[in-house]
């Protein structure tokens, strides 16, 4: 443990001090796609490290790339990678599983919304159709309702299919509140409305679920059902 949290320290400081090259000749095209490479590299290791504190790492360097808006592919595989820790990619010792890190999920996926490509949605479909963890969910959905793609109503769908299982199993109200915030977003992009306003409609009845949770799922059930009424008006 103490070599890899050695190799880590090691790592970061390369990091950083490429970082610090980087800005100096940064009007040099050649340098600057050396140090994106070295920092992929660097980022990649990071994540695939068995130590949970080396994928924080990750995470932190992961988290300034993309508010640098230079998040490479490499990046957003290595994004792809943490946002399924312990869950799409498991690492067992006798038959324990040993990277089951929640918290490192629900950081990848909110960044991968920040991220807001195609790929990074297709990554928080996958983490919202396996996960179970509300924590995860909540970030994965909130992430999806950020990036506003909804190609053939994939996303609703699937948000809708995530909120139904944990509503049925483990009902928790700041999901239901970020499911509310992403229909909320995503409601103008989305053809059929089914999944949707059935969720939705199961919020606002649930006496599981906080009253501002339901309150909010009531106010967005009108609205929904306004708007279907209004679009079978106009297609008479």
């Amino acid at each position: 443990m103490k070599s890899l949290k050695k190799t880590a320290g090691v790592i970061c400081a390369l990091l950083v001090t490429f970082g610090a090259v980087a800005q100096t000749k940064s009007e040099k095209s050649v340098d600057s796609d050396y140090l994106s490479t070295v920092e992929d590299v660097v980022i990649t290791e990071l994540a695939n490290s068995e130590e949970r504190d080396n994928k924080l790492v990750a995470l932190q360097y992961l988290e300034e790339a993309v508010s640098g808006g230079r998040a490479s592919p490499d990046m957003i595989r290595a994004l792809d990678q943490l946002a399924g820790e312990g869950i799409t990619s498991q690492s067992r010792t006798n038959g324990r599983l040993m990277n089951n890190y929640p918290d490192i999920r629900a950081k990848a996926c909110r960044l991968l919304g920040q991220v807001g490509t195609e790929e990074a949605k297709q990554s928080l479909v996958k983490v919202a159709l396996n996960d179970n963890e509300p924590m995860v969910l909540s970030s994965a959905i909130a992430a999806l309702g950020d990036i506003g793609i909804n190609d053939n109503d994939e996303v609703v769908n699937t948000i809708a299919w995530a909120n139904k299982g944990n509503r049925i199993l483990n009902p928790t109200s700041s999901l239901a509140s970020e499911v509310i915030e992403a229909f909320t977003k995503l409601a103008d992009s989305t053809e059929d409305k089914k999944d949707m306003i059935n969720e939705v409609a199961k919020i606002a009845g649930d006496y599981r679920y906080v009253t501002p949770v339901r309150q909010r799922a009531l106010e967005l059930l009108k609205k929904l059902q306004s708007s279907s009424s209004s679009s079978s008006s106009d297609g008479k």
